[in-house]
C-alpha cells in the first residue's frame, strides 16, 4: 500500500508540474512590477531573450521598473492566427462584447494575449482584418489587432518614407508596425555545387538547372506563409507564364517539400540538398553555424543569396492585439521596438560586457536580421555582422494579387504529385535531349511541353447564374479566386486539379516511353 500511496504521489506531482513543462521555451517570467505582458510569437527563443532584457533595461531607465514578460510561441504565425481567431470568436459567441457606437468592443482585458510579435505584413494584415461575426442580425467584420496610437511626427521620425520596395513599412493606420526586415533568397551547399562543376546560383531561375533534380529543398507554401511570400514574389517579378514555369520547374527539383521553413537551411548545410530558399536571417544564421571557429565567413560551406532586384524585401511586424489584459504596456513595447537599441539587437556583433558607444547591440546572440529604421544604415552599418543594405536590394515590382493561387496550385502540381512529377520531368529532358540528336522528334517533344506545363480550368457562375469554364489565366484569376471562397468549391477544386496533373505528367511519360516517329 506505501509503494502504492507513493507512486500515486509521484504520480501526482507530475500532473501538477505538467502545464509548466509543456510551456512553450523562453514562456517564463522574470521578475517585475505588476502582471506580466503577454506576447505570443513565432520568433526564437534567441531573439525572446535578446528583447526581453533590452526592454526591462529600458523600461527600469524610464519608468523605474522591470517587466514580467510571459512568452507564447505555439507555432508559425499562421498558426498563431487560426489561434487567436477561434479565441476571439468564442469571446464574442460568449457574448463577453458590446456596441459602441456602432462598433464591436470586446470586454476589456478578456483576451489573453497583448501583442503578436513577428510574421510577414500578410498574417498581420490577415489579423488587422480580422473575422467576421452576426452580431445583432448583421454580418460584422471584427480586427483582431488595434491602432498603435503613435503621431505621424513619430513615425517619420522612425520611418521616414513609408515605402521598401513596393511595400511598406508599416500600416498606415498603424494595425501593425515593422521592427525588422525579412529577405527571401537562396541558401545553397558551396562544396556540393565545387564538385558538380556548377557556379553557385544567384537567380531564382537557376534552381531550375536539370543538373539540380532531386537535391533543392522547398517548403509547403500551404504550411509556411514566408515562403508563399517567396513564391509570390518569383511570380510577381517575372509574371504569369515565366513565374509559373519557373515554380514548376523548382518543384520538380526538389528533394522533398517541407511543412517547417527552418528545414531546408538545415539539410543544405549537412549536405542532404544542393540548394533551396530560405528567410535571409535563416540563411545566414546556418552558414555562421558551420563556419570553423576564427575563419572568415566566406569560409563556410554554406553561402546565401538575395538574388538582385527579384528579392522581396517585407516588414516583419508587430500588433497590438484588442482587448490584451495590458494595453498600455503593450504599446511601450512597441515604442521600445523602434529605438536604436532595439534596432541594434537585430544585426549588431554580440557585446556581453554592453561596452562601447550606444547603441550596444545583444549581449549573447547574434541574431542575423536586418533593422527596419533606415537610420541604422545610414551611421552604424560598420557595427553590422552582414553587410547589406535591404532598401537598395528591395524588388521595386507591384504586387499583381496572385498570392491565393500559390499553395492550391504549388499544392496540387507540386506536392501532391511530386512523384508523377519527378518522372515527367526526367522524361521531359531525356525527350529533349533525344530531339536534339534527331528533330524527328520535334512534334512529341511539343506536345509533352505542352502537357507538362499545362494548367486546369475551372468552371466559375457569374452573378446571373450563367456557368463559364475559365482557363487558369491572369485575366481570368479575379473569377477563379472568387469561386475558391466557397470551401467546398475549393476543396472539390484541388482534387480536380491534383488529378489533372498527374494525368499530364503520366502523359509526359507515355509519349517519351513512345515509338520515334515516322
Amino acid at each position: 500500500m506505501r509503494w502504492t500511496a507513493g507512486i500515486l504521489g509521484v504520480l501526482l506531482v507530475g500532473l501538477l508540474l505538467l502545464p509548466w513543462l509543456l510551456r512553450a521555451p523562453g514562456s517564463g517570467r522574470t521578475t517585475g512590477e505588476g502582471p506580466p505582458l503577454v506576447i505570443v510569437t513565432p520568433h526564437t527563443e534567441q531573439i525572446r531573450i535578446e528583447f526581453e532584457r533590452a526592454f526591462n533595461e529600458w523600461h527600469r531607465e524610464h519608468f523605474g521598473h522591470s517587466v514580467a514578460i510571459d512568452w507564447r510561441a505555439p507555432g508559425g504565425t499562421s498558426e498563431i492566427r487560426r489561434l487567436l481567431i477561434d479565441q476571439y470568436q468564442a469571446a464574442i459567441r460568449n457574448g463577453e462584447y458590446q456596441m459602441a457606437d456602432g462598433q464591436v468592443v470586446i470586454t476589456p482585458g478578456r483576451m489573453g494575449y497583448d501583442l503578436l510579435f513577428g510574421g510577414g505584413s500578410f498574417e498581420h494584415d490577415q489579423i488587422r482584418n480580422g473575422f467576421t461575426a452576426t452580431i445583432e442580425g448583421q454580418e460584422t467584420r471584427i480586427p483582431i489587432s488595434v491602432p498603435a496610437g503613435f503621431t505621424q511626427q513619430q513615425l517619420d521620425d522612425w520611418f521616414g518614407e513609408n515605402k521598401i520596395g513596393s511595400q511598406t513599412l508599416y500600416d498606415p493606420q498603424q494595425y501593425w508596425i515593422g521592427t525588422a526586415l525579412s529577405g527571401f533568397g537562396i541558401i545553397y551547399n558551396k562544396d556540393l555545387y565545387a564538385r558538380r562543376g556548377m557556379d553557385t546560383p544567384t537567380k531564382f531561375e537557376h534552381l531550375t538547372d536539370r543538373r539540380l533534380m532531386g537535391m533543392v529543398a522547398l517548403a509547403d507554401p500551404r504550411q509556411s506563409g514566408s515562403i508563399t511570400t517567396t513564391f509570390d514574389s518569383i511570380l510577381n517579378v517575372y509574371g504569369w507564364d515565366d513565374g509559373w514555369r519557373i515554380l514548376r520547374e523548382m518543384s520538380a527539383n526538389t528533394r522533398y517539400f517541407t511543412s517547417a521553413a527552418t528545414k531546408p537551411p538545415l539539410d543544405v548545410a549537412a549536405g542532404e540538398a544542393m540548394a533551396g530558399l530560405a528567410i535571409d536571417f535563416y540563411g545566414r544564421t546556418q552558414a555562421q553555424a558551420v563556419t570553423p571557429p576564427g575563419a572568415p565567413p566566406e569560409s563556410s560551406r554554406v553561402g546565401y543569396v538575395d538574388p538582385v532586384g527579384a528579392t522581396y524585401i517585407d516588414a516583419d511586424p508587430i500588433s497590438i492585439l484588442r482587448s490584451g489584459p495590458n494595453p498600455e504596456l503593450a504599446r511601450r513595447f512597441v515604442e521600445f521596438c523602434l529605438t536604436e537599441q532595439a534596432q541594434s539587437l537585430w544585426q549588431f556583433r554580440a557585446n556581453p560586457q554592453q561596452a562601447g558607444p550606444t547603441p550596444t547591440g545583444p549581449v549573447r546572440y547574434e541574431l542575423r536580421r536586418a533593422p527596419v529604421r533606415r537610420v541604422m544604415y545610414e551611421r552604424y552599418a560598420d557595427r553590422f555582422v552582414d553587410q547589406l543594405d535591404p532598401f537598395q536590394a528591395a524588388a521595386d515590382v507591384e504586387s499583381k494579387g496572385w498570392r491565393s493561387a500559390i499553395p492550391i496550385m504549388m499544392g496540387a502540381f507540386g506536392v501532391d504529385s511530386d512523384d508523377e512529377l519527378h518522372a515527367a520531368w526526367a522524361a521531359l529532358w531525356r525527350l529533349r535531349d533525344r530531339t536534339a540528336k534527331d528533330p524527328a522528334w520535334a512534334p512529341v517533344l511539343k506536345r509533352a511541353e505542352q502537357a507538362f506545363y499545362a494548367f486546369p480550368s475551372q468552371a466559375v457562375t457569374d452573378t446571373e447564374g450563367v456557368v463559364q469554364v475559365l482557363p487558369f489565366r491572369p485575366e481570368h484569376f479575379r473569377a477563379i479566386r472568387n469561386a475558391w471562397r466557397d470551401p467546398d468549391a475549393a476543396a472539390e477544386a484541388r482534387i480536380a486539379y491534383t488529378r489533372f496533373f498527374r494525368d499530364r505528367y503520366k502523359e509526359v511519360v507515355r509519349l517519351e516511353a513512345g515509338q520515334k516517329p515516322n
